[in-house]
């Protein structure tokens, strides 16, 4: 694909003003009220908000572990101590990235644009007959051409529908945890670059307006709605479901960008972005801090809650309530019937034996 010189420039200027995207067009960011604050903030790493943690026997998933944001979340919560099954597209590049960390870890293959596969990995995943601690959906995709699957636009399958599914067919493992949390990578995307609609239930398809940033803004935003929904769902319950912001980072999520977006976004985390260290710490930080036991159904940027003001539907809950609504109608097939389980059957996180 050729690109003149001056297209080239604009693309690289439009990249270079990210950062302050999340800043301006009024989307203003407050602390979320009612929520405990931490002391890290931007520059923190993913080993700094865990420090002195000790994990040993949670057991963690990892969605995307073969590299950038989730191969240095399973790196670090299997440093503190916990057990991470780690998730790639392929089993070799899960095999790869667990045998390269220091704990223990298991691989497993996930194609998220598969939901076969996605019920095939829980299936994997459940025989292992243990509770979940943590289940992190950090695996993404963007760019490319305008592709469906399913019938629907692929980053809405990728990054909203295949975790759908996923979390769904995990759920009972998380109700067997003292304390189950569900962690949601999102993005500013979702507020900077949805639709001004939000959700485009009747557009699912993708078939208007498309653009990469739209379409991935668009899936973000589910992520986060998502995510906000499953926390109105679980309350009462000992699971949270929280999701995040992990900064704007190099990884290889630009895969499928043409060569000169990739420079350009190269020049862009290079001059205002974090660290993959620093990209991992928010995840890992909502993961595993004492402090949020009991908070669910808030957003994160540089490891605190925040509420996003302005035109946006961030916070939006009927719009989660129908996204919900939507998706479970669009996966059906693939999804568990999930019954709340009594509470007195369980003691420690963990069933009592039946008495005979």
């Amino acid at each position: 694909m050729s690109v003149d010189r001056r297209r080239f420039l604009q693309l690289t200027g439009a990249a270079l003003a990210a950062p302050a995207i999340g800043g301006c067009g009024g989307h203003e960011r407050i602390p979320a009220s009612g929520v405990p604050r931490s002391n890290f903030d931007e520059d923190s790493t993913a080993e700094e908000v865990t420090e002195g943690l000790d994990l040993s026997g949670k057991i963690a998933v990892v969605t995307g572990c073969n590299s950038g944001i989730g191969y240095e979340t399973m790196r670090v919560l299997a440093l503190r101590g916990a057990y991470v099954i780690g998730t790639g597209r392929t089993l070799d590049k899960a095999q790869e990235a667990c045998s390269s960390v220091i704990g223990i870890t298991t691989p497993v293959e996930l194609e998220l644009s598969d939901f076969d596969s996605v019920v095939a990995c829980a299936e994997t995943i459940r025989s292992l007959n243990s509770p979940i601690d943590m289940l992190i959906c950090n695996a993404g995709m963007r760019g490319g051409d305008r592709e469906q699957v399913y019938g629907l636009e692929k980053h809405f399958v990728v990054n909203h529908l295949g975790h759908f599914i996923l979390v769904n067919n995990l759920l009972e493992r998380l109700y067997l945890s003292w304390q189950g949390r569900v962690v949601v990578v999102g993005s500013r995307a979702a507020y900077s670059s949805a639709p001004d609609a939000g959700i485009e239930f009747g557009n699912l398809r993708g078939t208007t307006n498309y653009s990469v940033g739209r379409a991935y803004g668009h899936s973000k935003l589910a992520n986060v709605l998502y995510s906000l929904e499953l926390a109105r769902l679980l309350k009462g319950t000992r699971i949270t479901s929280n999701s995040l912001h992990p900064g704007v980072i190099n990884t290889s999520i630009d895969r499928n960008e043409p060569g000169f977006f990739q420079f350009a976004f190269g020049v862009l985390t290079a001059i205002g972005g974090k660290s993959i260290a620093q990209g991992a710490a928010t995840t890992c930080y909502v993961a595993t801090s004492p402090l949020l036991g009991s908070v669910s159904g808030q957003y994160f940027e540089d490891c605190n809650p925040v509420t996003v003001l302005g035109d946006n539907h961030m916070h939006d809950a009927a719009q989660a309530a129908e996204l919900w609504k939507v998706s479970q109608a669009l996966t059906k097939d693939y999804l568990l019937e999930i019954k709340r389980p009594d509470w007195e059957d369980f003691q420690n996180g963990a069933r009592r034996r039946s008495k005979t």
